[in-house]
C-alpha cells in the first residue's frame, strides 16, 4: 500500500446517517487531482466520518476479521491495523467454515460516542452442517480503529436462513433500521428467467437472494417485529429491471440472482435504497436503487438503472461495480459513490472507487466509474497545480 501524505488541518465531514449538517472547511494536500482506483484493496468498502477523519472499512485486508484505513481528504489511505478479532470474548463466528469464515461486509457507526461494527459471518451454532451459514453481528469500541468487541456472544437475531450485508439506518423520528441480504442459498424461485434458464439447458434452477427491512432495537440486542421484504429480483422478463439484474444467469456465469449491498438514506422525506445485482465476482456486478415514502417500503425501482455498471463496452477498464456507501467531500456540498470494482491491472482483486454523484428530485446520477484523473473533493486545496 501507499502511505498517507503528509496532510495539514482538520476538516469536517456529514455523517450520512445522522442526518447532520456540517461546517464547511478546508485542508490542504500537494495534489490538484486524484485517480481511481485508490490504492486499497477492499471489497464491499463502507466510510466512517468521525472528529475531523474518514475511517474506511471493508471485505479483506485482515486475518479472520477487519482492518481499518484512516484518511483526511477520502483520496489518501493510511492502514490503521486490524480493528476488529473473531476470537475476541464473545465471538460467535466459526473461522474454520468456509470462505474463511466469511468476515464480510462490516459498517461502523457511532452513537452516544461508541463504535458499533456491524458485519456478516459463519455462526458456528450449525447443526445441520450448511455451507452457507451466515449471520450478522455487531461489536463495539471506544475508537473507530477498535479494538471491536462483539455485543453477545450470538447473532443479532436468527431468520432461519443465511443473512449477509447489514446496513443500519437512523430515521429522523429515532427510530433505527437494519437492512440485510437473505443468502441465495438453498433459496430457489420461480420466475420467467429460471424458466428460460432451464429450457436453454443453462441451469435446472436459479437460486435468489432479496433485502429486508426490519426495525432494529435501539441498544443494537435484537429486532423489533418482524422483517419485511423489500426488494428482490424481477420475476418477468417484461419487467424493465430483469436484463440488467440477470445477467449473471443469461451470461451463463452461474445460477443464482443477486440483491444484496444495500445502503439507504433519507433526503427531502423520500427514502432512497441503493443495491447491488449479479455475482459480486463477475463483471456484471451493478448498482441500482429504488425509492419510498416509508422505511419500509413499497420501495419502486428507478428506470435509470443501472446507475453505475461496467465501462469496458464503451472502451473502459473497469468491470465488477458494487457495493457501494456513501461519502460526503470535507466541506459537505459534494456527495460520493463509495464502491469496489476491478481493472485489467488489478485482476481479480477488488479495488475501491470513488465518484461524484447527485441526488436531486428524486433521481441518482453516479458519475462514474472513472480512471482518469478527476477534481478534489470540495473542501481539499491544493497546494500545487498538481499533475
Amino acid at each position: 500500500m501507499k502511505k498517507v501524505l503528509l496532510l495539514f488541518c482538520v476538516f469536517t465531514v456529514l455523517v450520512l446517517h445522522a442526518g447532520l449538517a456540517q461546517p464547511t472547511q478546508s485542508m490542504t494536500t500537494d495534489k490538484a487531482t486524484f485517480t481511481n482506483p485508490l490504492p486499497v484493496q477492499l471489497g464491499d468498502p463502507y466510510i466512517l466520518y468521525t472528529k475531523g477523519t474518514y475511517y474506511l472499512y471493508g471485505t479483506g485486508g485482515a486475518d479472520k476479521g477487519f482492518a481499518a484505513y484512516s484518511s483526511k481528504d477520502l483520496v489518501n489511505w493510511k492502514f490503521e491495523g486490524q480493528v476488529y478479532f473473531h476470537n475476541n470474548k464473545n465471538g460467535w463466528s466459526d473461522p474454520n467454515a468456509s470462505w474463511g469464515g466469511a468476515y464480510w461486509a462490516p459498517e461502523v457507526y457511532e452513537v452516544k460516542g461508541k463504535f458499533y461494527l456491524f458485519y456478516s459471518a459463519q455462526w458456528n451454532v450449525n447443526p445441520t452442517k450448511e455451507v452457507e451459514n451466515f449471520r450478522i453481528g455487531v461489536a463495539v469500541a471506544d475508537k473507530p480503529t477498535g479494538p471491536f468487541i462483539d455485543l453477545s456472544s450470538k447473532p443479532v437475531f436468527d431468520p432461519g436462513y443465511p443473512v449477509i450485508d447489514a446496513n443500519v439506518f437512523f430515521d429522523t423520528n429515532g427510530k433505527i433500521y437494519l437492512y440485510y441480504s437473505r443468502c441465495c442459498y438453498k433459496h430457489p424461485v420461480k420466475s420467467e428467467v429460471a424458466a428460460l434458464a432451464k429450457e436453454k439447458g443453462w441451469f435446472n434452477q436459479i437460486e435468489e437472494s432479496w433485502v429486508y427491512g426490519v426495525e432494529l432495537k435501539p441498544d443494537f440486542s435484537g429486532v423489533i417485529g418482524e422483517p419485511v421484504l423489500v426488494l428482490r429480483p424481477p420475476t418477468q422478463m417484461s419487467d424493465t429491471q430483469a436484463e440488467w439484474e440477470s445477467r449473471s444467469v443469461t451470461e451463463r456465469e452461474v445460477n443464482r440472482r443477486w440483491t444484496e449491498g444495500s445502503v439507504t438514506f433519507k433526503k427531502d422525506n423520500l427514502y432512497y435504497i441503493m443495491y447491488s445485482a449479479n455475482h459480486f465476482g463477475g463483471a456484471h456486478y451493478a448498482i441500482g436503487y429504488a425509492t419510498s415514502h416509508s422505511p419500509l417500503g413499497p420501495y419502486k425501482k428507478a428506470d435509470n438503472n443501472p446507475v453505475l455498471q461496467k465501462n469496458t463496452g464503451e472502451g473502459g477498464l473497469v468491470t465488477g461495480t458494487g457495493h457501494n456507501s456513501i461519502a460526503y467531500s470535507p466541506d459537505g456540498k459534494e456527495m460520493f459513490c463509495v464502491y469496489h470494482g476491478r481493472t485489467a491491472k488489478t485482476g481479480d482483486e477488488r479495488v475501491v472507487f470513488i465518484d461524484r454523484m447527485q441526488v436531486k428530485n428524486g433521481n441518482i446520477e453516479v458519475y462514474g466509474p472513472t480512471t482518469i484523473p478527476q477534481k478534489l473533493p470540495s473542501g481539499v486545496k491544493p497546494t500545487s497545480s498538481g499533475k
